[in-house]
């Protein structure tokens, strides 16, 4: 009887242990294909939008650098344009003092010689309203200082008076005499005298 009771557990065993077995296997998964093609799309879709992004970030630099490049070419034109303003402008304002008006001996009336002269500087003071001017009185060596001073003074007040004629506005226009007092030519000759009986100009 026993044994038939172990028997019986045995069979018991056997039978039900590859059920249990089976019950318990893993199941195997199969991956799904929609799945693998929706992560490569995304995947793609990624790796297209970054570059995008590094295209467009290229383009945006060289723009910049293009953009910055033409601003350095405006300034060196800008620059070189003011500079070449600059000298022009000082030339014409070294012309415009070198050139000296002249007169006759004993004489403040001008020539028609001076009136050309002055009607050139009239021209350049038109251009330049910005620009005053100290009209100087010179006269020679003879007689004496206190009429010298007052033949300079009507020498320069003659030039002053036809700048005003030509449209030069007088408060740009300044008289000093010097009489014979600092001669450009310190000579005694005829020649230096005629050069000291002269109108010379200074740019304040």
């Amino acid at each position: 009887m026993k044994n038939k009771l172990w028997i019986g557990l045995a069979l018991l065993f056997v039978i039900s242990g590859p059920v249990h077995i089976v019950s318990c296997a893993g199941k195997t998964i199969e991956p799904d294909p929609s799945l693998s093609q929706a992560s490569s799309q995304v995947s793609e879709d990624e790796a297209a939008r970054q570059k995008e992004e590094e295209e467009s970030r290229l383009a945006e630099e060289k723009r910049q650098e293009e953009l910055e490049r033409q601003r350095v070419l405006e300034e060196e034109r800008l620059s070189e344009a003011s500079a070449e303003a600059e000298r022009e402008l000082a030339a014409a304002m070294n012309l415009f003092v070198s050139e000296d008006v002249y007169f006759s001996k004993g004489r403040y009336s001008l020539s028609s010689e001076a009136q050309e002269v002055l009607k050139k500087k009239a021209r350049w003071l038109q251009k330049n309203p910005e620009v005053s001017v100290i009209i100087q009185g010179y006269t020679d060596e003879p007689g004496n200082a206190e009429l010298n001073l007052a033949f300079g003074a009507r020498r320069g007040g003659e030039v002053k008076s036809f700048l005003i004629k030509l449209g030069i506005s007088p408060s740009r226009l300044t008289v000093v005499s010097y009489g014979k007092e600092c001669p450009l030519y310190k000579g005694h000759s005829e020649e230096s005298r005629r050069k000291n009986r002269r109108v010379h100009f200074v740019i304040e």
